[in-house]
Order: structure tokens, then C-alpha cells, then sequence
């Protein structure tokens, strides 16, 4: 950790926006690595995720937050309490609007929370590749007549446009202060869940309709063995019995599919061989259990 504030700046970012707008590809663009999972499918984040990059003399705290929108069950509600903790506790908040939605009702839903908090933020109008520049305008227009956004930023953060100019934005706005993380780390989030969220998103990219939504991954045992590989053994908790076949897959071709994704992308993050062993429970509580909860950072809703 840096100490001197003399010439150092740091501070936190949180970026929200309405579930599947961009955050996590975002995030891992800024950052430069992969720390948050991504999927084609709302709602993959379910918690706060940390990332740490540098820019200059400045260390930028990210916190990708879970989408915001109109929750329905009490996994949902939490999700949604800890993006709006997000936007509480940063120095900046970011919003991003998924471009071809344009003012839909989940970003709506946004402005309105940030007019209710009195909150500012930094607009981030994402997927600006997918949209012809005449149709960005009367969006733009419209987002700045709301009085929330202070400064606009036309993205792409699949291909990186506009992220290097966000970034040095960022550190021009940050505070003056020491660093809170080595210059070297990407994120703070412990190795165990890093583990079980690369496993999750695999399922998220594979299992179809509801299924993916009534899952959650564990890590139950991380053992470091003596060659430098590391053996996990990791749950995959569903609410019912008829998903098993569907996680299994026939022959036990698809949780062999998910494990061999996970187990590359694992080795590629730690530098190691990773023995990866899945096993699948049926817990039809899991979503209504506050260790869960806890383990993911998440406040557990009393209803």
C-alpha cells in the first residue's frame, strides 16, 4: 500500500445501470483484466465486485455493481440494495445507458433513484458502435435535460472506445490521498469466490431460460498441494430436483463442458494447474438462506 498522499490520488468509482447495460465489460476494460464474469444474460452479477487500476498517480477503485431494476424476490432485493450501497459510497458515481435502449424503464428507474438521492453522476452511454451517431443525439438530449449528469461519455466498452478518455477522466477527479491497494493488484475479491463466480458464468453462458437464476455456486474446499497446483472442489446448489439432468447433462456432457471452461479460465487467472471437481445439491432454500448472503456481501432481506 502506498502511504505518501503528497503526490497520489485514489478513489472509488461506482458504475450502475440497468441489468445487462455494459458494467462488468466495462469494468474489466478499465481495469485491463478480467476480475467481474460476463454473459449475454440480465442480471449476471449478483454482488459488488472490486476493481483496481492506475492511471498515472492515481489508483481508481471500481466497484461493479448488480443491474438496477424493479426487484421481485428476496435475492433480487439484495441485489438491487447493494447497487444503490454502491452509488452511496463512491466518490463518483457512473451511469451506464445501454444505447439502443435509449430512456427505458429500468433507466428511468435510475434517474429517478439518483433525483430522489440527490445525487450527481457521469453519464456513460455504452454499445455506441451498435447505433447510427444521428440517433445519439436526441438520447443525449434527453439524458442531459434531466439535471442528473454532469459530464457525458459516448463508449464502447466491448471495443474500447471512449474507455481510455473515461479513465483519464477519472483520475483527473479523483482526490488527492494515498492509495488503498498495491499498484500491482486488479481486485480485492478473495480467491474462493473468484473461483465459484469463473464456474457460475459458465453455467450463465451454457443454461438456458430461468435455470441459470436458480443456481449458485460454492467454493467448498481449496487445497494447495505440494507441486504448486491447487485442487478445488466446488457445489453447484439448484432449487429443484428436474434441473439436475439439465446441469448434468446427458452422459454428464454438460457439467464436464462447464468445468473444463472454468478450469482454463481459472488457470489462466492463477498462474497454475487447477484441479477443478463440480458436484451438484439440490437446496431448494438456498436463495432464502443469510449465509448466503453474507458470503456474497450482500445485506439479507427480512422479506
Amino acid at each position: 500500500m502506498n502511504t505518501k498522499a503528497t503526490n497520489t490520488r485514489c478513489g472509488f468509482i461506482a458504475l450502475v445501470g440497468a441489468p445487462n447495460a455494459g458494467k462488468s465489460t466495462l469494468l474489466n476494460a478499465l481495469v485491463g483484466g478480467k476480475v467481474s464474469i460476463v454473459t449475454p444474460k440480465v442480471q449476471t452479477t449478483r454482488m459488488r465486485v472490486t476493481g483496481i487500476a492506475m492511471a498515472g498517480d492515481a489508483q481508481l477503485v471500481f466497484i461493479d455493481t448488480p443491474g438496477i431494476f424493479q426487484p421481485v424476490r428476496r435475492l433480487d432485493r439484495a441485489m438491487v440494495a447493494a447497487a444503490w450501497g454502491g452509488a452511496r459510497d463512491a466518490d463518483i458515481v457512473v451511469v451506464l445507458i445501454d444505447a439502443k435502449r435509449g430512456i427505458d424503464k429500468d433507466a428511468q428507474r435510475i434517474i429517478d433513484g439518483l433525483v430522489e438521492r440527490r445525487r450527481r453522476a457521469i453519464l456513460a452511454l455504452n454499445k455506441i458502435d451498435l447505433v447510427k451517431r444521428a440517433a445519439l443525439l436526441p438520447i443525449i438530449a434527453a439524458l442531459d435535460a434531466t439535471g442528473v449528469f454532469t459530464d457525458t461519455f459516448m463508449i464502447s466498452a466491448l471495443d474500447g472506445d471512449g474507455v481510455d478518455d473515461l479513465r483519464d477522466f477519472f483520475a483527473a477527479r479523483v482526490p488527492a490521498g494515498p492509495w488503498h491497494y498495491p499498484e500491482d493488484q486488479i481486485s480485492d475479491m478473495p480467491l474462493r469466490l473468484l473461483a465459484a463466480e469463473t464456474t457460475r458464468e459458465k453455467l450463465f453462458l451454457r443454461l438456458h431460460q430461468e435455470l441459470p437464476y436458480g443456481l449458485t455456486v460454492e467454493t467448498e474446499n481449496w487445497d494447495e498441494r505440494k507441486d504448486g497446483s491447487v485442487r478445488i472442489d466446488q457445489i453447484i446448489y439448484i432449487a429443484r430436483e428436474n434441473h439436475k439432468p439439465m446441469v448434468l447433462g446427458k452422459g454428464g456432457q454438460m457439467i464436464k463442458a462447464v468445468g473444463s471452461a472454468a478450469r482454463q479460465d481459472l488457470e489462466a487467472s492463477l498462474d497454475r494447474r487447477v484441479h477443478l471437481f463440480l458436484h451438484v445439491k439440490v437446496a431448494p432454500k438456498w436463495a432464502d438462506d443469510p449465509a448466503r448472503y453474507r458470503d456474497l456481501g450482500l445485506e439479507f432481506p427480512k422479506s
